[in-house]
């Protein structure tokens, strides 16, 4: 819309109220600046017959059009992690890299793992309970090791942006809140489920 004048047919008197008045207040007054980053001009409805619009957009309709389909019939379907058999290699470690984020919108973590190959595998899941972002971050290494074990994977790097779970999971920090400590004993267990495994972290 940045680069075309747009056309706003509306039989609403108020829409045209807004689009002509200099002189507007309050929350209107904000609309109008949003709106006026684009090129927009209010046209009545009397002054364009439907037909003239109607022939304008079949004379402009793609050939190769296909229509967006509405059928969700997975729609009760919370994840899918599709993986890839890749051949791992020893020689040259994985790296994982995780996130997690805790906020009033709700609990979301992700964690994508990449081959030697530089093949990239991507997992989003979100949380269906309340929790704080360290329990987040943990959430996300869990996941994201746990797929790395389904793909056999013997040597990993990972990477996140906690400081808290990178340094707990190092040795350097103590875990001493009861909630962290169960994920802690698990990141452990799981980590020696690979030959090799680092824990780097990056701001």
């Amino acid at each position: 819309m940045l680069y075309h004048t747009t056309w706003f047919v509306a039989i609403l008197d108020p829409i045209k109220y807004i689009f002509e008045n200099p002189f507007l207040f309050g929350r209107i007054a904000r609309w109008k600046v949003l709106l006026s980053e684009y090129d927009i001009v209010y046209v009545s409805q009397k002054s364009i017959k439907g037909s003239a619009i109607a022939n304008f957009l079949a004379n402009r309709a793609n050939e190769d059009y296909e229509s967006v389909s509405f059928d969700f019939s997975d729609e009760d379907l919370m994840v899918v992690l599709h993986i890839e058999k890749d051949s791992p290699n020893e020689l040259n470690p994985w790296k994982m890299y995780f996130d997690g984020a805790s906020n009033a919108l709700g609990h979301k973590i992700g964690a994508v793992l990449i081959s030697p190959n530089e093949k990239y595998y991507p997992a989003t899941v979100r949380l269906n309970f309340n929790c704080t972002n360290n329990i987040a971050e943990y959430e996300a290494l869990v996941m994201g090791l746990q797929a790395a074990i389904e793909m056999k994977v013997s040597a990993i790097e990972v990477y996140g942006d906690s400081a808290l779970v990178i340094c707990q999971m190092r040795g350097e920090w103590e875990t001493r809140h009861f909630k962290l400590v169960p994920y802690k004993k698990l990141v452990t267990e799981l980590s020696k489920q690979f030959k090799e495994i680092s824990f780097n972290h990056f701001p």
